[in-house]
């Protein structure tokens, strides 16, 4: 099996992602804030895969001991510096979650579910306890403990795979322009600005050949590994697309409580 294989396996579920109605439904910076304040689940428990394949892939445990294949360690710690320790539009050092948190709070979205459900995490809640304690959206709590479910098989090849293809990019262009739609002489969205571009920029060309590199060196020559990482894709973009119908349900229903 090859990875060419993989990606032809998942043609019809990306489209369908691609092609989501949800796009169209984003027309306002009211409805990009319904959409963040779902959508920051999704960019926090992206955190926990990369760590987990960081514990895997490369050496975090004392003493220290070389690696298997530096190539593949140099990329998921390369991603770990970007995504955790990045550099924000003030010259601070911020995680891509918190440049998100304070893009939300700049765009008048409301923080206070995430940041309560980080409460619950610190206070030793398992995942399942806190999505239960902030009352998440169904499809919302399904996204997240499908990434869970996944990290807690301890398989490498798995959650390289969940990482990999479960992670659509949104379509920036179209925030872009609701945002130069949106703007007054009395409003700023620089931040939610700078934290699309930054994402753009560390994504890049070379971030996804990498990524199915990993794939390939995970899998090898193992057909039910392989087998796996299929599977454990589709599950991802079904996952995907779910909390997308889940926030695209909820952006008309509020639209429809203020008509």
């Amino acid at each position: 099996m090859t990875i060419d294989y993989l990606e032809k396996e998942l043609v019809s579920l990306r489209e369908e992602l691609n092609n989501h109605k949800l796009y169209s439904t984003l027309s306002s910076i009211e409805d990009i804030r319904v959409f963040m304040e779902q959508h920051v689940f999704a960019v926090w428990d992206f955190m926990s895969l990369l760590k987990a394949l960081q514990n895997h892939l490369t050496s975090t445990t004392l003493p220290w001991i070389p690696v298997s294949n530096p190539s593949t360690s140099r990329f998921i710690n390369e991603i770990v510096l970007g995504e955790e320790s990045d550099i924000n539009e003030l010259g601070k050092p911020k995680s891509h979650f918190e440049m998100y948190l304070d893009a939300m709070k700049q765009i008048g979205a409301n923080s206070r579910q995430i940041e309560e459900f980080i409460v619950q995490i610190k206070n030793g809640l398992s995942i399942k306890d806190a999505i239960e304690s902030v009352s998440l959206l169904p499809e919302t709590a399904t996204f997240i403990n499908f990434t869970f479910d996944i990290i807690n098989t301890n398989q490498p090849h798995k959650i390289a795979s969940a990482f990999t293809f479960g992670r659509e990019d949104l379509i920036p262009d179209m925030f872009f322009q609701i945002i130069n739609q949106s703007k007054t002489s009395d409003t700023c969205y620089s931040k939610l600005t700078y934290y699309l571009k930054r994402h753009i920029e560390l994504d890049g060309d070379e971030h996804g050949p990498l990524s199915l590199k990993m794939i390939e060196e995970l899998c090898g020559n193992d057909s039910s590994k392989w087998n796996d990482a299929i599977e454990v894709a589709k599950n991802a973009l079904q996952k995907r697309i779910l909390l997308w119908d889940g926030i695209e349900e909820l952006i008309n229903s509020k639209k429809l409580i203020e008509m």
